[in-house]
Parts: structure tokens; C-alpha cells; sequence
């Protein structure tokens, strides 16, 4: 199999047109955080957009010993990160999965992930019908100067 490095949005469109139709979820702007050596944690970020009302189920990445759908939201005051069950994908809405709101938390990394490296991630998209789609995707890693998470005071996150 010959392996091609190209943007996340080409190679999307390119690779996994027909995937995304089967599964009428598209992805964008996909990247992930890469890390120092001995980090044992980093966040994938994107935009997702369901051409019916959908959730996100899951997530898998054979860089990471557990992959967690999570949410960042101010709760008395403090910044809190926590597992979510799913994430609603309302028909032809975009839904952000950027630092300081919802991710895809990778946790249990098998080695360091560094700036230029495509991570193989997967998503699993559960249909209102019940049906489980994966969405493949090969995303590349940006340095720890991409943008960061905000642990402020939290009035710059929408969810």
C-alpha cells in the first residue's frame, strides 16, 4: 500500500469520500496534539458534521491504550474535563471538537507523538436508526504550540 502525506482535507476527500457518505458524517480541520517524551496523554480536535441527526459513540487509535469522547466545562468555577457517554450530531449542524470543549482524548499513549506524524484514528457514529458506522482517519500531529486550552475563567468556551 503506498502511503501519501498530504492535508487532512485532502486526504479526506480524497481516501475517505466514500466512507463519509456510507456514514454521512464529514470531518474537518482534523489534528492532534503532539507531545513531549513521557506524556501519557494528548486530545484530537475537529469538526464533524452529520448529514442526519447522529452521535458520536466512540473513538479508537492504536497510538493510545484508552480512547475517551470527552467535554471540558466550567463547573463551580473550575475547569472540569470528564467522559461523555456520546456527543449529539444534530443534522446539518458542525459540532467543534477543539481544546476547551468536547475532544477525543487519547490516554495510555504507546510512545510520543510528535509534530508531523499521522495518527490512525477511528470514530464510531451511531445513526437514530441504531446502525454503527467508523470513520477512519489518518490525522496529522501539530507541535504543543497549536492552540492550547484555555483553563482560565471559561468565558471563551461554547459548547
Amino acid at each position: 500500500m503506498k502511503r501519501v502525506v498530504v492535508s487532512s482535507a485532502v486526504l479526506l476527500s480524497a481516501l475517505f469520500a466514500p466512507v463519509l457518505a456510507q456514514a454521512q458524517v464529514t470531518v474537518k480541520d482534523a489534528w492532534v496534539r503532539a507531545t513531549v517524551a513521557q506524556q501519557k496523554a494528548t486530545g484530537a480536535f475537529m469538526q464533524l458534521q452529520s448529514a442526519q441527526d447522529a452521535k458520536l459513540v466512540s473513538a479508537q487509535s492504536p497510538v493510545a491504550g484508552v480512547v475517551e469522547v470527552h467535554e471540558m466545562a466550567m463547573e463551580g468555577g473550575v475547569m472540569r474535563m470528564r467522559a461523555v457517554p456520546s456527543l449529539a450530531l444534530p443534522a446539518g449542524k458542525a459540532v467543534d471538537l477543539k481544546p476547551g470543549g468536547y475532544h477525543v482524548m487519547l490516554m495510555d499513549l504507546k510512545g510520543q507523538v510528535k509534530d508531523g506524524d499521522t495518527v490512525p484514528v477511528t470514530l464510531v457514529v451511531e445513526g437514530k436508526d441504531g446502525k454503527r458506522q467508523s470513520v477512519e482517519l489518518k490525522v496529522p500531529a501539530r507541535a504543543a504550540a497549536a492552540p492550547a486550552m484555555n483553563h482560565g475563567d471559561g468565558h471563551k468556551h461554547k459548547h
